[in-house]
């Protein structure tokens, strides 16, 4: 299982939103402020990272490993889901 760095989390948050400004209304900033964010590499700041989760649907532990670092538990019900996924897909290509 490949996990993904904050920034390409980061990336992937703004384009499930649609644009660099439908994430900075959420966030509650400008544009500006977005685009700099992905330009210089750096990480959501801490404020926005649980309202990004909830309309996103990207795992805080992704956004910010640093302040919600995944615990064993978090890792092994990853690993369930994705089992799952796997199951679920063969059993449907199989249709």
């Amino acid at each position: 299982m490949e996990i993904a760095s904050p920034s390409a989390s980061l990336k992937t948050a703004v384009l499930k939103l649609g644009s660099q400004s439908a994430f900075a209304r959420l966030c509650g900033v400008s544009q500006t402020a977005v685009w700099k964010w992905l330009q210089s590499a750096k990480r959501l700041p801490a404020e926005h990272v649980l309202k990004v989760e909830r309309a996103t649907g990207i795992s805080k532990h992704l956004l910010r490993p640093d302040i919600y670092p995944e615990t064993e538990e978090v890792i092994a019900e990853a690993a369930a889901v994705d089992c799952n996924r796997s199951a679920v897909f063969q059993k449907t290509a199989s249709l």
